[in-house]
C-alpha cells in the first residue's frame, strides 16, 4: 500500500531531469515507460538545442537547455550531468530551489555535502549510484541521504530506482566503493563474457553460439546467487566435481590470477572515484 501511494504521488509530481544523457536518459525513459512519471509534468535539459529538440520529439516531454528554468517549481530535481560540472549546475539552480524540493544526484563521486554547500536553502539531497543495466530493468542502484533528507525522501528515491532494478540504502562513506563495484562492474563482466566467448570459438563453437552460452551462463549463475542467497564459493564447489574438468579450469584461473586481478581492478576504480568530481 505504501508503495502504491508512492507511485500515485510520483505521477502527480513535477520532475526535472537536469542532464538527459546516458544515465539520465536511461532512467528518464524507464520511468516514463512504466507510467511513474506524467509526460506533461516531466521536463529535461541537455547541453545543445538540437539535441533538446530531438529528445522532446522522441519522449514527448518538454526538453530545453536552461537548468534553472527546468528546476523552477519542480518537486523532484534529478541531476545527471558529468561530475565535473555538478557544482556549476547546482549554482545555476540555487536561486530557484526551495526547502521542499528534493534533489537526487546520480553523478559519480559527488558528495551530498558539495551540493548542499552550493544551495541557499536546506533542500533534501539524495545521492544515487545506478548502473547501465537499468536500461533493461536489471540495474543495481545504491542510495544514501544527505544532511537534510529524511525517510520519505529516501523512500521516494528508492522507489524511482526500483523500477529499473534493485536498490540498497547505504551510508555515504560506501558510495565510492559502490561506484567501483556495481557502476563500473558491467564493464568487467563484458570483458569476462567476451573472453569466454573467444574461448568457445577456440574450442570449435560458432561465435554466436559461444556468446549465447557465455551470456546465459553468466545470467543464470547470477540469478542463483541472488535467489538462493548462498555464498558464491559454496555454489562453485557444487559445480566442481572430484577429478572433473571444472577443477582443472579453476586451476588455470587461479594461476592466471583472475581473482586477484578483479579485486585490484575494483580497488583501483574506487581510488579513482574519490578523485572524479575534482579531477
Amino acid at each position: 500500500m505504501a508503495k502504491d501511494r508512492l507511485v500515485s504521488s510520483l505521477a502527480k509530481k513535477k520532475i526535472a531531469f537536469l542532464g538527459a544523457g546516458k544515465m539520465g536518459g536511461i532512467i528518464l525513459q524507464a520511468l516514463l515507460k512504466n507510467g511513474l512519471l506524467s509526460p506533461t509534468s516531466t521536463c529535461a535539459t541537455v547541453a545543445h538545442p538540437e539535441r533538446a529538440k530531438a529528445l522532446a520529439a522522441k519522449l514527448r516531454i518538454k526538453v530545453g537547455t536552461d537548468n534553472a528554468e527546468a528546476a523552477k517549481g519542480a518537486d523532484v530535481i534529478l541531476i545527471a550531468v558529468k561530475p565535473q560540472v555538478v557544482e556549476e549546475v547546482v549554482r545555476e539552480i540555487s536561486s530557484v530551489v526551495g526547502p521542499k524540493q528534493i534533489i537526487i544526484s546520480v553523478a559519480a563521486s559527488v558528495p551530498t555535502a558539495m551540493i548542499e554547500k552550493n544551495l541557499t536553502t536546506n533542500a533534501p539531497v539524495v545521492r544515487a549510484m545506478p548502473n547501465t543495466p537499468c536500461l533493461l530493468g536489471s540495474g543495481m542502484t545504491a542510495i544514501c541521504r544527505g544532511k537534510h533528507a529524511g525517510p520519505h525522501d529516501l523512500a521516494l528515491a528508492s522507489h524511482m530506482f526500483e523500477v529499473v532494478g534493485r536498490t540498497v540504502v547505504l551510508d555515504e562513506k560506501h558510495m565510492d566503493a559502490v561506484t567501483a563495484l556495481s557502476a563500473s562492474g558491467p564493464a568487467y563482466i563484458y570483458i569476462i563474457l567476451e573472453s569466454l566467448a573467444e574461448a568457445g570459438v577456440k574450442v570449435g563453437l560458432p561465435r554466436d553460439i559461444a556468446t549465447l552460452l557465455a551470456a546465459q551462463t553468466t545470467l543464470g549463475a547470477a540469478r542463483v546467487v541472488l535467489e538462493t542467497g548462498d555464498h558464491p564459493a559454496l555454489l562453485k564447489d557444487a559445480v566442481t566435481t572430484p577429478a572433473g574438468c571444472t577443477i582443472d579450469a579453476i586451476m588455470e584461473l587461479e594461476e592466471g590470477k583472475l581473482r586477484v586481478t578483479l579485486i585490484k581492478a575494483v580497488v583501483k576504480a574506487a581510488q579513482r572515484a574519490k578523485e572524479l568530481a575534482f579531477g
